[in-house]
């Protein structure tokens, strides 16, 4: 059952859509042919920013983590959550519901750094993968 990533908005939030699993065969001439291993993107990137946020915020975010990573489950966002401010056309990129097979893990643990007594920033970085 995925886990629904809380709905805390990201202050910055970076994107990359991953690619097609390929491999490309460059002969002596420099003729090129590329063998494709399937129709579905692999290993898109998402990373999202939390700037001073409350501890009981970050607190959410690291359990979330380990909610996620403790059964080798998934992370789901939403409109409210690692979404929020983007485009519905948009969102079904950062959220992939838009039929790419796709699932969002934790890419690494959270990176959690105190600014100010009871404020946090944190960093997150997700990796989208095929789940067989």
């Amino acid at each position: 059952m995925p886990v629904a990533f809380p709905s805390i908005h990201p202050s910055s939030r970076s994107y990359s859509p991953g690619e097609y699993p390929q491999t490309d065969f460059t002969a002596q001439n420099g003729a090129m042919t590329v063998v494709r291993f399937g129709i579905r993107r692999v290993n898109a990137e998402l990373a999202l920013g939390f700037e001073n946020i409350t501890d009981d915020e970050a607190a959410l975010i690291l359990k979330n983590f380990e909610a996620v990573n403790s059964v080798w489950d998934y992370v789901t966002f939403t409109g409210n959550s690692g979404a929020v401010g983007a485009s519905s056309s948009l969102q079904a990129y950062l959220r992939e519901t838009g039929g790419s097979g796709l699932r969002w893990r934790y890419a690494e643990p959270p990176t959690v750094s105190s600014v100010f007594p009871g404020l946090s920033s944190v960093q997150c970085k997700f990796r989208a993968v095929l789940d067989a």
